[in-house]
């Protein structure tokens, strides 16, 4: 860590640098260039090519910079002729065995350009027994290879995946997937960090090989998950090529996954729909944007004409930006009367919001991605963050493996369970006893912190009442789960502070989602883990803004900023001068029990693929049915579009407009365009402007460019006033509250106190169990989610690479029950369910547990969601994708 300033002298220069860095550092940030192989920023010093050596006054022999701190009083020169020509010597050696045959391989490479500095020509042949191209993204050259070692030490201290090894010794060594012959049979995860640390081209990007090097680059936010990694987008002749990581990202920290790195392809799918069309018949029928845009306003206007505003309903996009979500549901309320405006954080974090909001009075995450490397311990409830949230997962993994204690509560062994202190794996349905008895065992040894509780909290005593009868023991015979672990990890989670916790869809994803959130803030509450860097309660949101989606107001009781009408409708009707609807308005799944019920005649859907998305697939459809209009706002046909839609509006990618996302840490960051819109297509901005004109509202919707919108959001919201685009560009993402453009922005929520000034309050929860129970004819309970290389219904990643090297969904079941059922690995199972069936190849594996299969859902084909049951969290309707009684047989 750094400490305080010392000074040195550097080629006759005096310098002041803060104590505790490396003298390479100190170097570079001096603007003094000293050669290297084998350094890499991200990674600790190796000290393996030598290239860096200075000459430090007193020292017998030259130094590694890269390995060497600096200390008060150092005299260094770092370019005197015998280090100059011992580097020359060193390069020599080096080239002697790179190929001379293909200098594209080498260019723009830094060993290139230091062949180039010191005068020095490859001069060696490949080798193609040393050739490895079975990858989908990565090429092996290992004839270009320096035994620099970045390869296998990044994916070992950052990825952690340790897929690459030193392998033989001496003038032999050299690296190699371990333990498989080739890449893509080794364990890589496919994040490029590889290819992006090699020095040489060994390792190198097949697109960077087809298309050679990109034009320009363009920096972004990645469209995936609600990390919010921060990339590169590389251009050229009008096409993105390639992606690679931002170094000086505060989120990802030079670091991107297969979905980020690689899955921009989908942006020229072959089927991308760049054509406004109007469904004739049976058949799709490309029109003009004018005829287009009347016959959607015609639809919706004829609704509200003979049905009124609660029969037209919108439903937004998280993965579009906040600017168009605040538009979105502005659109709801001002051009259609209505407040039937909802997005898809219904169906996975609104309990988060829910819960959160209910304890500590604001739905969102109380601390940073930065505070993993800050806590004491990391408790993962419900989350496999190793494959959905991938750059989380790794620095997760890391600080275990440095020590840092880990409580991985899942019904499956995850990856990072296998890292864990403690892995609890409770029966699917039985989150809320484990956590109550967690609880329990806190304040019966003591373990609570008694200041904070004192100070900040209210309610405790019926609350402390109502834990007296769940025992460990008790917790024990519903969760499936040893109560000597749970006292355990209990122990843990209260003695190792700050304590921080993260949690997935595996905590809201069932019929008590909202009380499992209310559970582990009530334990961050009880050891007073909150407030404090390090610590928290922190949901890991799925899609890339669905935080943001639900702040701007896509949701039916809140407006932006998710604030309540009570205190937000004055500033609301004040800025955008005019009055809101008084009728309340539905969720998106009151929305489609009413198109069932012939109370919804008319919906908007803007990127969000509802019957393939939503449990209980033959209800959805029969729901659906009902509608008269369906417009639909999507890149691709998607299957709500294909069997419902009646006009299409083609929209633009995310790698085609301006914007801002807003990750899972409340960060707002910016989207910048790299293409202009593909074909006729628009962005949503646009689209909904247009739209709102010819409905009689075109005078809310007049706005220049995307900044404009965000400048209203800053008007209605306080939290984000002091977040410009100017600052965005300039200093980048910040976090909310941030009030005034002289706020740093806020890391850490209720440091001081939570909104309002007043007290955290308890809650007393009880226990209801699940309707999916096993029975005779139902004997197994399925869980579903997703996999690495896909995500959600795969709109985006089935257009990619990616399925070559995860073919489709799979289900994954227990060695014991797939012999029971006579199941091989690789044969295809049926599962079925008292509301449908689908069918998947079987994954045998023992990282489920015996009677819990596991299903992705990203295949269309398959449907998984035709076996999911129509169970709901009772207080935000979110499904209950994470528990569904079924029967299994072999197809």
């Amino acid at each position: 860590m750094e400490g305080s300033s010392i000074r040195l002298r550097v080629n006759g220069q005096d310098i002041t640098a803060p104590a505790g860095l490396m003298l390479l550092e100190v170097l570079r940030r001096n603007g003094i260039e000293v050669p290297t192989l084998c350094s890499d920023p991200r990674l600790a010093p190796a000290s393996a090519c030598r290239l860096c050596e200075v000459e430090v006054r007193g020292q017998e022999r030259p130094l590694c910079a890269c390995a060497t701190p600096v200390t008060e009083g150092m005299v260094v020169e770092t370019h005197t002729p015998a280090l100059e020509a011992f580097r020359r010597t060193m390069l020599e050696l080096y080239a002697r065995h790179i190929p001379a045959e293909a200098p594209e391989r080498l260019a723009g490479k830094p060993f290139q350009a230091l062949l180039d500095q010191y005068g020095v020509a490859p001069a060696g042949q490949r080798q193609p027994a040393r050739r490895d191209a079975a990858h989908s993204y990565l090429d092996v050259d290992l004839s270009y290879c320096v035994s620099c070692g970045r390869c296998v030490r990044i994916c070992d201290e950052l990825q952690g995946q340790g897929v690459w090894t030193e392998a033989s010794r001496g003038m032999d060594s050299h690296v190699a997937p371990q333990a498989a012959a080739s890449l893509l049979e080794s364990g890589c995860v496919s994040c490029g960090a590889c290819a992006d640390t090699c020095p040489t081209g060994a390792i190198e990007d097949v697109a960077r090989l087809v298309h050679g090097r990109p034009e320009r680059w363009v920096r972004t936010t990645c469209p995936y998950c609600g990390t919010g990694c921060e990339l590169e987008l590389g251009v050229q002749s009008g096409h993105i090529t390639e992606a690679r990581p931002v170094a000086d990202s505060v989120v990802s920290r030079g670091h991107l996954c297969v979905k980020g790195r690689y899955g921009f392809g989908f942006n020229e799918a072959p089927d991308r729909i760049t054509e406004p069309m109007l469904r004739r018949g049976e058949a799709w029928e490309v029109v003009s944007w004018d005829e287009a845009l009347d016959a959607a306003a015609s639809a919706l206007r004829q609704t509200l004409m003979s049905r009124g505003p609660s029969a037209v309903g919108v439903l937004a996009s998280s993965r579009a930006t906040n600017e168009e979500n605040y538009l979105t549901q502005k659109f709801a309320r001002l051009a259609l009367g209505t407040h039937n405006v909802d997005c898809c954080a219904r169906v996975c974090h609104a309990p988060s919001a829910a819960g959160l909001g209910q304890v500590l009075g604001t739905g969102a995450a109380t601390n940073s991605f930065a505070d993993i490397e800050r806590a004491g311990m990391l408790l993962v409830v419900g989350a496999n963050p190793t494959e959905n949230h991938p750059i989380v997962g790794a620095r997760i993994r890391q600080r275990a493996r440095a020590g840092v204690p880990l409580v991985v509560i899942d019904p499956r062994r995850t990856e990072l369970a296998d890292e864990a202190t403690v892995h609890l794996a409770p029966r699917l349905g039985t989150n809320l006893p484990l956590l109550q008895a967690m609880a329990h065992v806190i304040l019966l040894e003591g373990l609570a912190d008694l200041a904070f509780l004192q100070a900040r909290t209210e309610n405790l005593e019926p609350y402390a009442a109502s834990l007296r009868a769940w025992a460990p023991e008790r917790a024990a015979g519903l969760c499936g789960v040893a109560a000597e672990d749970i006292r355990r990890a209990a122990r843990i989670y209260a003695t190792r502070k700050p304590a921080m916790c993260f949690h997935g869809l595996g905590i809201t994803e069932h019929l008590q989602g909202t009380d499992g959130v209310m559970a582990l803030a009530h334990l961050a509450l009880l050891t007073g883990n909150l407030g404090v860097p390090g610590a928290g309660v922190n949901p890991l949101r799925g899609q890339n803004n669905v935080q943001g989606s639900a702040q701007m107001g896509c949701e039916p009781t809140r407006l932006t900023g998710y604030q309540p009408f009570a205190r937000a409708l004055a500033t609301h009707v004040r800025v955008w001068g005019a009055a809101l609807p008084e009728a309340p308005g539905l969720t998106v799944m009151g929305m489609l029990d009413a198109a069932g019920e012939d109370r919804l005649k008319a919906l908007l859907v803007v990127g969000y693929d509802v019957l393939l998305s939503h449990p209980d697939a033959r209800t959805t459809a029969e729901n659906l049915h009902g509608l008269d209009a369906l417009i639909v706002l999507d890149l691709f046909m998607t299957e709500t579009a294909r069997a419902f839609g009646t006009v299409f509006l083609p929209a633009a990618s995310t790698f085609e407009k301006e914007g801002t996302f807003m990750n899972g840490e409340r960060r707002v960051q910016r989207v910048r365009r790299a293409l202009p819109p593909r074909g006729h297509s628009r962005t949503d901005q646009e689209i909904l402007c247009a739209l709102a004109e010819r409905l009689g509202a075109g005078e809310h919707f007049r706005f220049s460019d995307a900044e404009s919108v965000w400048n209203e959001v800053r008007q209605v919201w306080r939290e984000v006033q002091g977040i410009t685009y100017a600052r965005l560009d300039r200093e980048g993402g910040l976090q909310w509250p941030c009030p005034d453009e002289a706020h740093p922005g806020t890391p850490v929520l209720h440091a001081e106190a939570f909104p309002g000034g007043g007290k955290a309050a308890f809650r007393i929860l009880d226990y209801t169990p699940s309707a999916q129970v096993t029975t005779d004819a139902h004997p197994y309970l399925l869980n579903t989610g997703r996999g690495l290389f896909h995500f959600n219904a795969a709109t985006m990643t089935g257009r990619t690479r990616n399925g070559e090297i995860r073919r489709d969904d799979a289900l994954d079941l227990h060695p014991a029950d797939a012999a029971n059922l006579g199941v091989a690995d690789g044969d295809a199972v049926t599962v079925s369910s008292r509301h449908g069936s689908f069918t998947l190849r079987a994954h045998l594996t023992d990282r489920v547990k015996p009677g819990e299969p596991f299903a992705t859902f990203h295949s269309v084909p398959a449907f998984v969601n035709r076996a999911t049951g129509p169970g709901r969290d009772r207080q935000t309707g979110t499904p209950e994708y994470k528990v569904t009684a079924v029967a299994l047989r072999k197809a």
